[in-house]
């Protein structure tokens, strides 16, 4: 068995609109094509010794990050039954990341049109976790088919590793689960930990627990112990007393002065890293010090506060949360040694690897050794029955310690404490330590102390804790970065189908960009921000549409979203305003999988799909399989066509639906039984003249996306009369270059659904002699290349045959031999001339065409052509 091809999902997609992070395998079985789990002797048996827990029913969980979904069965009696082997590979890839800490459940699997390839499609909680899941599932199917060992171990362990380096962090995620349960999005930025909540100018950020309005001097004042000692004391707050020492002269002079117990820990420690506490000798003391200098040189010894361990939550100036925590530890039962003990508490199913569960496992780490080693203690030594041992000199909850929520029983002076600490300090978002003997007894009658202020404070103790209640304190950070009225997102408007995507998409963006809005768009010529472009190139897919999103310039995006892109890693957002259908035609069929012009439109289909309940779905009426997408949506409707007279317009607008049709030379929107009329049609330049009727068919889906916007008709109509088609605005679309000898046009109509289009045009289009230069495709099916040159035979007069630069997997000679083949279907006498360079055809065009002629250059290579061309034109000028 073998992974033949492996892409990622991360957005809706082709396979899921629902499950946004999927991984996405073809699978060749080959020795093994055709078997089912029935037909391998002794299959299921061994499946199930290695994954015992596979079909056990689960409760909900998260599914792909945000959707819930119930496990789904796989058992014994299933496999002897009979399973496609897809099906069983799929389930144990979901497995192997379940076991691994990470709660996934959705998948499927069907066979691809290669006899013994399966799809196998499941969702993942980390991108690399789920990529290296599906390779080891194949691994282990194809072992247990083989009946060889699995070291499942290694695997698991590898799985967990990876978990715990991608994974944001229980503190991070519970903000951005809460976040995305308020329907705001959220994108992570690549190369760092941050997370951006919101689109655009609306988006805030956060990092583990420090967001956008987290005060830089705040963090720098708790990140200082001495300083924050400082500022609490002057403002009344109890606080240990100590001093700062730097050797063991200074420690002495310290204890001198303080007497035991003391703690020692680094100045700038964070999460109790090189702290010691409850000291009560010069050697423990001796040893603190080196322990607190392995973090900082600077080291803070202070008198020890008897009492317990509390944390306080204060979240934009309000206390939140209170729990108190407690070291890692072991009770003794007079038999057990105590790595027989702490193996035992480590059974607990609520302990994990790292942030994995509710609790971490506890480990016998040098700082416990050294801990056992002062009291005369090894891991082999047996506690009395009843003797508790505390493993660790802190109660961080990363170190195996357990929290207990004690929040209903803080006394009102530690919640005004608290509250007065985080406004002392800086900080929106304050994790306050205190030492006292009771929460519900003012502090400064428990003889207690806050001991140390923190930025970016874990939530995992009051999210998750050991005993009492758990608190959603994610919240009210959420409510602080989007108070009630304000809004995280920016409206977007998508555009798809085969041909027309670009024009379209630049006519709505200059639309919305007239009304004076920050636009941010995206098209196959690349990225542009408020009009500059900032990118190159096809900029069609999910990276492109997230660069605008993230954009903190940006008020509204326009977004060209391709085939390609949805295929290849899905969309870069999850919901959209308006989404635009132009049209659905054979192109591009039989890449990444898509052979039919129907499978073409699911593709397609996955746009609209995306389109927020209240938004608008804007659909070609004229074109059956976009019509027909207005059954698979959720949205409101809106249909455009260039047939007044089309009776689903006629129908859709009885039933009171709004759409625009071209009646009359004009663009109209329909809305019930009234007609506002927009303009003539032949008033706007991207039409030339009514010359170029796919632009007027563009026209109308971005006059009726702007009126669903909210755009008026005056906004519209200037918008529409305002947009110059040229080659910097449109480059390689009807870029026309008027010499005194002849036009030129140049266009990037590459299949016959495009061309087609283009003959309309052609055939209003006066000429001495049509001349046109072509090339074929060698990525595309025979019938489409025929398809296409066939038109170009029927539209021109002559024809200049080149070739691309990229010949895409056929040689030269299959593709004149096509392109010859088609272009004479209709005209066996066309005159075709065969240069293979494309300069070199334009070169000889130039030179050779009649007074009067109309060159028509279709090409891919639009940014050489067009310099050639201004450069040209320059010259003619001169002359």
């Amino acid at each position: 068995m073998k992974i033949i091809d492996l892409r990622t999902m991360r957005g809706p997609s082709y396979w899921s609109v629902k499950h946004t992070k999927l991984i996405v395998a073809k699978v060749d079985l080959e020795d093994f094509a055709g078997k089912w789990s029935n037909t391998v002797p002794g299959l299921g048996e061994r499946l199930m010794k290695l994954f015992p827990h596979i079909g056990q029913p689960q409760p909900n969980g998260m599914s792909g990050g945000k959707q819930s979904a119930k496990r789904p069965p796989l058992d014994l009696d299933q496999l002897n039954d009979g399973e496609p082997l897809g099906h069983v590979i799929y389930h144990i890839a979901l497995e192997l990341q379940r076991l691994a800490g990470m709660p996934v459940y959705w998948g499927k699997s069907y066979p691809a049109r290669e006899d013994g390839v399966e799809y196998v499609v499941f969702t993942y909680q980390e991108e690399r976790a789920g990529r290296r899941a599906i390779e080891a599932a194949v691994e282990i199917v194809e072992a247990s088919c083989k009946k060889e060992k699995v070291d499942l171990k290694a695997i698991i362990d590898e799985l967990h590793e990876i978990r715990e380096e991608e994974f944001i962090g229980p503190s991070t995620y519970s903000i951005v689960a809460e976040a995305a349960s308020r329907n705001i999005p959220y994108i992570a930025l690549k190369n760092s930990n941050i997370i951006q909540l919101g689109y655009g100018v609306n988006q805030k950020r956060i990092w583990a627990t420090t967001t956008s309005y987290t005060s830089h001097a705040g963090v720098e004042v708790a990140g200082n112990k001495n300083r924050t000692k400082a500022m609490l004391k002057d403002a009344g707050v109890l606080v240990p007393r100590g001093t700062t020492v730097y050797s063991e002269d200074g420690l002495r002079d310290a204890i001198e002065e303080l007497g035991f117990p003391i703690v020692t820990k680094p100045l700038d420690g964070n999460h109790g890293k090189g702290a010691t506490i409850r000291i009560m000798n010069w050697k423990d003391a001796a040893e603190g010090l080196k322990a607190a200098q392995a973090y900082s040189r600077s080291v803070i010894v202070e008198q020890f506060i008897e009492g317990f361990d509390f944390r306080l939550l204060v979240v934009n100036g309000k206390l939140i949360a209170a729990a108190k925590r407690t070291p890692a530890a072991v009770t003794g039962d007079g038999t057990s040694t105590i790595q027989q003990l702490i193996d035992e508490v480590n059974k607990d199913p609520r302990r994990g690897v790292g942030h994995e569960k509710v609790l971490t496992a506890i480990k016998a780490d040098k700082h416990t050794l050294d801990i056992l080693k002062s009291k005369d203690l090894t891991l082999k030594s047996v506690l009395p029955a009843g003797e508790t041992l505390y493993l660790k000199s802190t109660a961080n909850i990363s170190t195996g310690g357990t929290a207990s929520d004690v929040t209903d029983q803080m006394h009102p002076y530690n919640v005004l404490l608290a509250e007065r600490v985080a406004g002392i300090v800086g900080l929106d978002i304050c994790g306050i330590d205190l030492m006292a003997t009771d929460i519900a007894v003012p502090l400064n009658e428990s003889r207690g102390a806050v001991i140390e202020v923190n930025a970016a404070p874990g939530f995992r103790m009051h999210i998750s804790p050991a005993e009492g209640l758990p608190r959603n304190v994610a919240a009210p950070v959420v409510d602080m970065l989007f108070p009630p009225g304000s809004t995280a997102r920016i409206p977007i408007i998508a555009i798809t189908g085969t041909n027309g995507k670009t024009t379209t998409t630049r006519l709505i963006a200059h639309l919305v960009a007239s009304k004076g809005y920050k636009v941010g768009f995206t098209t196959t010529d690349g990225i542009y921000i408020q009009g500059v472009q900032l990118q190159k190139g096809d900029c069609t897919g999910g990276q492109s549409a997230e660069f605008v999103l993230k954009d903190p310039t940006v008020n509204y995006a326009v977004l060209e979203t391709a085939r390609g892109g949805m295929l290849r890693s899905g969309l870069g957002f999850h919901t959209c305003d308006i989404a635009v259908v132009t049209n659905v035609a054979a192109d591009h069929l039989g890449m990444r999988d898509i052979y039919t012009v129907e499978e073409m439109a699911a593709v397609k289909g996955v746009l609209p799909r995306t389109v927020r309940k209240n938004g608008w779905a804007v659909l070609n009426a004229d074109d059956d399989l976009v019509y027909a997408m207005a059954r698979t949506v959720d949205c409101r409707v809106a249909l455009f066509s260039m047939d007044e007279n089309n009776p689903r317009i006629i129908e859709h607008v009885e039933a009171g639906g709004v759409a625009a049709v071209y009646e009359e030379g004009y663009i109209t929107i329909y809305k019930n039984s009234y007609k506002l009329r927009i303009d003539r049609a032949a008033e706007f330049p991207v039409t030339f003249g009514g010359r170029a009727g796919f632009n007027i068919e563009n026209s109308l889906a971005a006059a009726l996306a702007g009126y669903l916007a909210g755009f008026d008709r005056d906004e519209i109509k200037t918008a529409l009369r305002t947009f110059v088609p040229s080659a910097a605005k449109t480059p390689g679309r009807m870029n026309v270059y008027k010499f005194p000898k002849y036009e030129v046009i140049v266009d990037y109509a590459h299949n016959t659904a495009g061309i087609l289009k283009f003959a309309e045009f052609m055939d209003a289009t006066p000429a001495t002699r049509k001349i046109g230069v072509v090339s074929g495709l060698g990525d595309r099916r025979d019938e489409d290349t025929l398809g296409f040159s066939r038109v170009a035979g029927r539209i021109f007069d002559e024809v200049v045959l080149r070739q691309d630069r990229d010949l895409r997997g056929k040689t030269a000679e299959e593709i004149k031999a096509l392109m010859e083949r088609g272009l004479r279907l209709d005209k066996p006498d066309l005159p075709i001339t065969y240069i293979e360079k494309e300069m070199d055809a334009i070169d000889h065009v130039l030179a050779t065409a009649p007074e009067g002629a109309v060159i028509t250059l279709f090409t891919e290579n639009i940014s050489a052509v067009l310099a050639k061309l201004d450069k040209y034109e320059a010259l003619v000028a001169a002359e």
